[in-house]
Formats: C-alpha cells, structure tokens, sequence
C-alpha cells in the first residue's frame, strides 16, 4: 500500500506530492521518500543528492536549471512556508513557457516533483524557511542557467510576504541578471 497521495498538474511531468502522516500525543511520523511507493506513482529516480538551504521571509531564489546535466528534482520545506514555482523549458513541449506553483510548508508537508528541463525557484511566504530537495544528478557549478524570476513572457503570479512588495525582495544578484526566456530561443 502506497504511503503517499500524488496530484498531477496541468503541466504534465509535474507531480506534488502528499506523504501519509501518522500522529499521537507525542508528535508524528511520515516517510518523506520511499523508493518503491514513489516508482509505483511513476516517479523512477535514482537520486544522487540531497540539498538543503534556509533563506528567510522575502528572498526569492530562481529561476535556476542546469544546462547541459539537467536534474530532477523532489523539493519540500522543512520549517516554515514558500511559494515554488517550475517553469517548463522542454524544447517542443505544448506548455513550454508555461509555470506552476505551489504553496509547500512544514505544515501541510507537501512535496514538488519538479523533472528536469524545468526552471526552479521559489519565495520565502514565512519569516524563515528550510527548504530541502533531492536531485538525480550531481550538481555542475558551470553549468548554471537561469531565467528572469519577473519575465513578463512567463508571468509568473508570486505572493508578496506579508507586509511586502517585489522592491522590497532579497534577490541575489545572479538572479537579478538573467534574461527572459526569450533569449533562451535565439
């Protein structure tokens, strides 16, 4: 029997992820990656890395992928609450350009099954947040890529914070250069 719920979305490849919480007075237990569960849901990854960062409220990080070693990616938050979003960049795809996002907390404990030739990224909604994912290959410092997070070709829709506007955002400066997608096509 399967310990998790997987929700398609209307891109297709995306998946989000809810695993079976099992709770007491003394607190809970979830399994957060099962192998065999998530093969059974289609999901057959071999992951080689597991990540985690901690950023706090208003940082938004993204959108990132890797340009010639593409990875998978299953993300969940640890602690706290973001926004993240996976933006399809599948050459020849009918929702290439197109964007999904997802609210993932440390409440609701929701996952974000993200395939590779997607951009990634997401917002800090909680005053800090840990975020964690796993991916199916190593990771290639000079094989970063990148897409403007506010590419209005995209249009993404992020949540403010509470009490916040996009001037107001932490963005690295990497993240402030990169094109819109339509450089990406040229």
């Amino acid at each position: 029997m399967s310990k998790i719920t997987v929700e398609t979305c209307e891109i297709e490849g995306l998946k989000v992820i809810t695993p079976s919480v099992f709770g007491d007075e003394r607190g809970y237990f979830m399994e957060t990656y099962n192998q065999n569960d998530f093969k059974e849901a289609g999901i057959d990854m071999n992951f080689v890395q597991d990540n985690q960062s901690s950023s706090k409220k208003g940082v938004l990080r993204g959108l990132h992928f890797q340009i010639n070693y593409p990875q998978d990616k299953l993300v969940r938050v640890v602690s706290g609450e973001v926004f993240d979003v996976a933006v399809d960049l599948r050459k020849g795809s009918k929702t290439y350009g197109k964007w999904y996002g997802v609210k993932l907390s440390a409440e609701n404990k929701k996952q974000f099954f993200i395939p590779k030739n997607f951009a990634h990224g997401f917002i800090v909604l909680s005053e800090n947040a840990e975020f964690a994912y796993k991916c199916a290959d190593f990771y290639h410092p000079n094989d970063e890529g990148g897409i403007a997070w506010n590419d209005p070709d995209i249009g993404v829709e992020w949540p403010m914070p509470e009490n916040m506007t996009a001037e107001d955002l932490i963005i690295s400066e990497k993240d402030q250069k990169w094109p819109g997608i339509k450089a990406r096509t040229k």
